[in-house]
């Protein structure tokens, strides 16, 4: 069982920036593959970043790409989402997700999901 805590959500101007962070329990962190997802209002969920277990294989989604940089560090059982020159349209719920066979990749299987921080970006 994994839980996660996500932190760092808020509100910012257009071309702004935040980091996102999400805190896993347990001792076996590094056996999971983590995604970064988010869902808008009126939106379906969509897949935003994801990092393999080693950090070695990165994972963008199209509209992030060269805007947003993941990353882990397995002994503070936590991962990053930097997300820099913000848009209105990144405004949605935030969440982080772990999977052992998610490998971070877009279509891997997540099996525990945190709460969710909301990031409002303001025009």
């Amino acid at each position: 069982q994994v839980q996660l805590v996500e932190s760092g959500g808020g509100l910012v101007q257009a071309g702004g920036s935040l980091r996102l962070s999400c805190a896993a329990s347990g001792r076996t962190f590094s056996t999971y593959g983590m995604g970064w997802f988010r869902q808008g209002p009126g939106k379906e969920r969509e897949f935003v970043s994801g990092i393999s277990q080693s950090g070695g294989n990165l994972y963008y989604g199209h509209s992030v790409r060269g805007r947003f940089t993941i990353s882990r560090d397995n002994a503070k059982n936590t991962v990053y989402l930097q997300m820099n020159s913000l848009k209105p349209e990144d405004t949605a719920v935030y969440y982080c997700a772990a999977g052992v066979r998610s490998w971070g990749n877009p279509q891997g299987e997540y099996d525990y999901w945190g709460q969710g921080t909301q990031v409002t970006v303001s025009s």
